[in-house]
């Protein structure tokens, strides 16, 4: 008996030491791990969250725009691949979809501090800034002399003590507002919110709150819309503003280091952050009924083009996103081709449809609808629904012989006739080779396909920045 327990207990110690081994042993890298960067290119998409503000990204009149998406398209020009934004204004869950590998890079105004280097990487910096304070002028700042409205309010930090600040909750701005209750040596009540720091802006103008933080050029941008909030008091030094990637992004992050160390040298850049930042134009935009974060709207045309969108089970944005192609919302627009108003229908097939260039937008759009729903019919064999639009879209623009043309060498060529990215689009393409377009599964002869190959890819990655910022 005594024997079978020494002897298992060597086993058990033996086992033991050679666990313990396994643990402490150095791991074998893995040498099809791939890097950050060949991931990006190989899927050729690189995936970045954003704020949806005023300044780093929004729609004005029907065309995604923003500081950082601006940047973002140049970014992604850099690397030869397509940008797919997702937006979301609550920075924990932002620090969330990165931890997680749902996106690649967190693109906004990030400040670099110690907890934040613990969790993550930055760029080198995009854009340098300091915090300010947002506050209130009083009611009758405007008749008061220039003294008189300096002594109303807080010029010295010392002065923030026992108020209260509300603030974007886990942003930097809490931060440096403990580190300055600490060297003031008083009490500065901290209101962490879930809204972001323009909607705060927009609570100290309307007497909600009595004060807020925020970086000074989004601030300056505020005080150009808001004309009764004073961003003069700064709360901090000047800070290096970068965007953040995950500690696996190495060799993403230095392709993309390289890229804004030339980047923010150019005039490009000072252009950029001028037109958004500094422009007269920021407060026409955000005050203009088109500026759909706040509004909703894409355009005048809003209305019916949900009504003829619901007749053919079509999401409205997608229309939006295709009329905006096609005439940026302009029932005036003629082409060189003769092609007509807000659809840009050419003369038989609106008279097929019973319009012409004196019709109404609404039978304008309506026609153009009629006519989607007609290509529709022709094209019931692509099963999948959301498929489909894009044979629908490239063939409006093209011509439905082509695209049939195109499937057709698609199917003679071993690709998929019926899904369109990387498969019928790219044997539209060939249709300007003469192997391919003399082939006699070719109907319709030469065409060149590169206007239809951007147009639908166009459409499509508009109507992406549409969902993600009007409601359907």
């Amino acid at each position: 008996m005594v024997k079978n327990i020494q002897r298992n207990s060597s086993v058990v110690l033996l086992l033991a030491l050679l666990f313990s081994c396994v643990r402490v042993a150095n791991p074998v890298p893995d040498k099809n791990t791939k890097g950050k960067l060949e991931q990006v290119l190989e899927r050729g998409v690189l995936k970045v969250v954003t704020d949806f503000n005023s300044s780093s990204y929004f729609i004005y009149r029907g065309q995604p725009m923003g500081f950082q998406y601006d940047m973002l398209q140049e970014l992604a020009d850099y690397l030869g691949v397509s940008l797919e934004v997702v937006v979301n204004n609550d920075l924990e869950e932002k620090f969330n979809m990165l931890d997680e590998g749902v996106v690649d890079l967190i693109a906004v105004n990030l400040t670099i501090t110690k907890e934040r280097k613990a969790r993550m990487d930055f760029t080198v910096p995009h854009t340098e800034t300091r915090q300010v304070l947002v506050q209130r002028k009083p009611v009758n700042w405007q008749s008061l002399s220039g003294q008189s409205l300096e002594d109303s309010l807080i010029r010295k930090q010392l002065d923030l003590g026992e108020k209260v600040v509300a603030v974007q909750r886990n942003s930097s701005y809490a931060q440096r507002l403990r580190s300055l209750s600490d060297e003031i040596g008083d009490t500065i009540y901290i209101d962490e919110r879930e809204e972001c720091e323009e909607k705060l802006i927009e609570m100290v103008s309307l007497g909600e709150l009595d004060y807020t933080v925020c970086d000074e050029n989004v601030a300056q941008l505020s005080e150009s819309y808001y004309d009764n909030i004073d961003v003069a008091t700064p709360i901090s030094f000047y800070q290096n503003l970068a965007w953040a990637l995950d500690k696996e992004s190495d060799d993403l992050r230095q392709a993309i280091d390289s890229w804004l160390l030339d980047f923010t040298k150019t005039k490009h850049y000072a252009v950029l952050y001028k037109k958004y930042f500094q422009s007269s134009r920021s407060a026409q935009r955000v005050e203009s009924d088109y500026y759909a974060n706040t509004s909703g709207k894409l355009s005048p045309y809003d209305g019916m083009i949900k009504e003829f969108s619901d007749e053919i089970g079509w999401d409205w944005r997608l229309v939006a996103s295709m009329i905006f192609q096609e005439s940026r919302f302009n029932p005036e627009a003629k082409s060189w081709a003769g092609a007509f108003g807000l659809m840009q229908l050419m003369p038989t097939t609106g008279n097929r449809f019973g319009v012409d260039p004196d019709s109404p937008p609404k039978m304008q759009i309506r026609a153009g609808l009629m006519y989607l729903a007609w290509l529709d019919n022709r094209l019931q064999d692509i099963s999948d629904a959301e498929e489909r639009k894009k044979f629908i879209l490239a063939s409006y623009n093209i011509g439905l012989g082509h695209i049939m043309d195109a499937r057709a060498i698609a199917l003679k060529s071993h690709y998929n006739p019926n899904v369109w990215d990387n498969n019928v689009a790219e044997c539209l393409l060939k249709k300007a080779d003469p192997k391919y377009y003399t082939d006699p599964v070719v109907k319709y002869g030469y065409c060149r396909g590169n206007e239809t190959y951007r147009y639908v890819s166009d459409i499509m990655d508009r109507y992406a920045h549409y969902k993600n910022l009007v409601v359907e």
